[in-house]
């Protein structure tokens, strides 16, 4: 998978592309899953049955707000 930031923001990305090592979101699958259900995380788009996958921009939408929440810490 291409870098996270090179995505373009109408892409589509699973599960293993969000949670760390390889992308950008350091949280175990099922705080992920517990974040959807209580609508703290951006629910997930059904592409088959079984499959599931993220909208790019929610994503960085929800990363902007984290970043907002803590005040740029980390910069």
């Amino acid at each position: 998978m291409p870098n996270f930031d090179d995505l373009p923001s109408s892409a589509l990305v699973r599960l293993k592309d969000l949670l760390a090592p390889h992308g950008p979101i350091p949280i175990s699958k099922s705080t992920l899953w517990s974040w959807c259900k209580s609508g703290r995380f951006p629910q997930p788009v059904p592409i088959a049955p079984r499959v599931t996958a993220w909208r790019v921009a929610e994503i960085r939408a929800f990363l902007a707000s984290l970043e907002a929440e803590a005040g740029g810490v980390g910069k």
